[in-house]
């Protein structure tokens, strides 16, 4: 805890996002900092509360509740308060490999099931833990260690997002030789290409596989493992694979005019912003929102990134459509404490649209019905409806039109990001892995074996998309028990 009175004393604050009429001129990080004064303060509110729901990381009804890495919060928020910030990295770095991945990225359950959320504003977790590992680079204390001692197993690991570099950082702390494959030019999977550079820095990325690097890791890019390399020569070449490609295939909507120019996948849009703001030659094809009227079809993280880097683009307008009912302002009776709590906020790409346009640019309970061509190919406008949420016979929540809502919708550009299916197919059906209802990687969450020996699946490919949090606490689970299966022991945590 920090200090006994503190959560009495201070008021919750966290660092303060930049003026959004500013910030959307450059992709730089979207908020200021706080002083290391405020950052003891908030410390300070720590209280005692018992039971640390903040760490616990579990997953009911789809719904986190507290840190899925089960970061040791009340002791690092204790440290920050009594200024030992050197010793708050190290209790920081016990559970999470990338903690300037997480306090950047991650929604921040955990103060979703702060205790002292249930009488007052919850302990600015988030804002402590990007301090703590930034101040951590600030001062040098963020070091590269291989291990000591090498052992004559190799690993491979597909994917290099979250998951796959938390395994890979595992197993090599184990002292098993580790090479990562990735099919883009860089390393990050979605942390350098699905995350918009002023949520995490590309930056921040290229200096973590950089120490990754350095601690013996082996990174071979531009190589998609089932099309460039066949699946089978990993198993026979290693001594165990890890599947950590994530879940990447875009959930379509297959309504009339799908084909026309302008309708394009999130991932596409997002991807190809990154190469053009890294200078890289494009994989994808650059998608500009300049001067056009945008509609993001997805009211998640995902098209709440849309939202922003079409802000940045210089959009003429743009309106985010969600099916489902705004969120209330408080919490329902069916969303308890300490569960994720689902309520209505303006995030940062919507709190921009806002100061340029007005109004918050979601509009909820709507469905798009068909897309309409200007005559030479590309998308002019929407055709939608208003639906309400009704129980079917079998006991399922269906849509239902809401008779005389149509209204049809001025676009030139249209974005799905209406999130994923799963994983794409080649690796896992060159390696005849069994799948599971929802065609992810099928494993078991204890051991993370899959039906094939020596083969391994963590993140967004075995449970589906998800949070960075719990990508990281995949690839550190799939790490222990391949290194379990190579040595019959495991001392990974």
């Amino acid at each position: 805890m920090g200090k006994p009175t503190g959560f009495m004393e201070f008021e919750r604050k966290i660092a303060p996002n930049r003026d959004p009429n500013q910030r959307v001129k450059d992709w730089d990080q979207l908020h200021d900092h706080l002083s290391e004064e405020e950052l003891q303060e908030q410390g300070a509110r720590c209280m005692d509360c018992g039971i640390p729901f903040c760490q616990t990381g579990e997953d009911k009804k789809g719904r986190t509740m507290g840190c899925p890495v089960h970061n040791l919060i009340p002791e690092w928020n204790d440290l920050v308060y009594k200024g030992k910030w050197k010793e708050a990295l190290d209790r920081l770095h016990k559970t999470n490999n990338f903690p300037e991945f997480t306090g950047r990225a991650c929604p921040a359950p955990c103060e979703g099931s702060c205790v002292l959320g249930l009488i007052d504003t919850p302990v600015a977790i988030k804002s402590l833990e990007q301090a703590i590992i930034d101040k951590g680079f600030e001062e040098g204390w963020v070091e590269p260690h291989p291990p000591e001692n090498r052992t004559d197993k190799k690993v491979a690991v597909v994917g290099s997002g979250p998951a796959g570099l938390a395994a890979a950082a595992q197993i090599n702390k184990a002292g098993h030789h580790v090479t990562v494959y990735e099919r883009d030019k860089r390393i990050g999977g979605l942390l350098m290409y699905g995350i918009p550079n002023m949520k995490l820095e590309k930056t921040v990325v290229e200096r973590r596989v950089d120490l990754l690097k350095e601690e013996g890791i082996t990174f071979i890019t531009e190589t998609e493992v089932g099309t460039d390399l066949p699946a089978p020569e990993l198993t026979d070449e290693y001594d165990a694979v890890i599947l950590a490609g994530g879940a990447t295939k875009a959930r379509d909507l297959n309504i009339e005019g799908r084909d026309l120019d302008g309708i394009h996948f999130a991932m596409d849009f997002l991807h190809a912003n990154v190469e053009k703001l890294l200078k890289d030659d494009h994989k994808k094809e650059f998608i500009s929102a300049k001067d056009k009227d945008v509609i993001v079809i997805g009211g998640g993280d995902t098209g709440t990134d849309c939202v922003s880097t079409s802000m940045r683009h210089g959009c003429n307008s743009i309106t985010q459509f969600e099916i489902l009912p705004k969120p209330p302002d408080h919490r329902d009776e069916d969303n308890p404490w300490p569960e994720w709590p689902n309520i209505y906020k303006l995030d940062y790409g919507q709190e921009e649209a806002k100061a340029k346009f007005g109004d918050d640019p979601r509009e909820y309970l709507i469905m798009t019905k068909k897309f309409v061509g200007d005559g030479k190919g590309g998308v002019k406008e929407l055709h939608t409806v208003q639906i309400e949420w009704t129980t079917n016979e079998e006991g399922r929540k269906v849509p239902r039109e809401i008779p005389g809502t149509d209204k049809v919708w001025k676009a030139d550009l249209v974005l799905l990001a209406m999130g994923f299916l799963g994983p794409e197919n080649p690796v896992l059906e060159q390696l005849d892995i069994e799948r599971d209802e929802r065609s992810n990687a099928k494993a078991e969450h204890g051991d993370y074996h899959t039906n094939v020996e020596g083969v391994f699946a963590a993140g967004d490919m075995r449970r589906g998309q998800s949070l960075i949090v719990w990508a990281i606490n995949e690839g550190r689970g799939a790490a222990r028990e391949c290194d379990r299966y190579l040595t019959g022991t495991t001392e990974l945590p």
